[in-house]
């Protein structure tokens, strides 16, 4: 008989498949919108496309953004929504191309519950 430890590893490897399935897109390919309407429009974002393939039902774009950095991002295909996205910034990397503005009023401070549960 397997010991419990052997149990548990599967039960953690189940479930770590079940979070990376969040990004699966499940559009109807008669839906699906071409490749070169998405390598159009990383193009304007000053990326060059390396490659565009199909990954768990969506498109995924590898390339080099305009700093040099390299890129992931996946999309859904029927709206070329982007679903997620990985950059592997250089030493000179800035992630600020990435962020959005600053909000102009002062900062909220979360009142949500905290890793471990508590309110602050």
């Amino acid at each position: 008989m397997p010991p419990i430890r052997t149990y548990f590893a599967l039960a953690a490897l189940a479930a770590s498949g079940a979070a990376f399935s969040e990004v699966d897109c499940t559009d109807p390919v008669s839906d699906w919108k071409p490749r070169e309407l998405l390598q159009r429009e990383a193009e304007q974002r000053g990326w060059t496309v390396q490659r565009i393939k199909i990954d768990d039902g969506c498109y995924e774009l590898r390339g080099i953004d305009r700093n040099g950095n390299k890129i992931k991002a996946k999309y859904a295909p029927a709206s070329l929504r982007m679903r997620s996205l990985a950059v592997d910034f250089g030493e000179t990397g800035d992630a600020s191309d990435y962020l959005g503005p600053l909000p102009a009023g002062p900062l909220r401070r979360r009142t949500g519950p905290t890793s471990r549960g508590e309110i602050q």
